[in-house]
């Protein structure tokens, strides 16, 4: 499973736009669910028209295999992602975690509660969507924030950036590490 978060920055705020989590079926093949993660993926970013990326660092992975596959889809993710010309800004879990709950050491559901409070959503998003909320956090609070959303889509608004931890090994059936 791979999540995703959209926020726009408006000022100093950030304000929830879209999140969501992409699942492939389960038991396809690794070809099939890395098809669909990248055809997943174009839509997004069509449908949302990001101005950048944020993804999480890879984390080690319990296995060999689990490393391998989180290779294989965190490479469709970013292809993806460059495909449609946005920069990708990386971010290690912990930097994530300091940009939302204040420690680096968070667990999940401290980061799912921090984000809900931070966007004033009625509802913790999922998991996944929730470390990707935080990702978008964690690259606004960096100040790096790229301002060329206007020109791209012809018109007027605050820069939007779509920012997504794209949780590979999830998204492609490897563990959960």
């Amino acid at each position: 499973m791979t999540g995703f978060g959209v926020v726009e920055r408006i000022g100093p705020r950030f304000v929830h736009v879209a999140h969501g989590t992409i699942r492939p079926r389960r038991g396809s093949a690794l070809a099939a669910r890395l098809a669909f993660l990248q055809q997943a993926l174009v839509e997004l970013i069509l449908r949302e028209r990001p101005d950048v990326a944020a993804v999480e660092r890879v984390f080690v992975a319990a296995s060999p295999r689990a490393a391998l596959v989180l290779g294989h889809a965190r490479g469709v993710a970013l292809a993806a992602v460059g495909a449609a010309g946005l920069a990708v800004h990386e971010y290690a879990p912990s930097q994530i975690k300091q940009a939302v709950t204040g420690t680096g050491a968070a667990d999940k559901r401290q980061v799912q509660t921090m984000v809900q409070r931070l966007l004033v959503l009625a509802l913790p998003p999922p998991r996944d969507a929730a470390d990707a909320l935080a990702a978008a956090l964690c690259h606004g609070h960096a100040g790096v924030l790229a301002v060329h959303g206007d020109a791209r889509r012809g018109r007027a608004s605050p820069e939007r950036a779509a920012w997504t931890r794209f949780v590979a090994a999830r998204a492609a059936g490897a563990p959960r590490p």
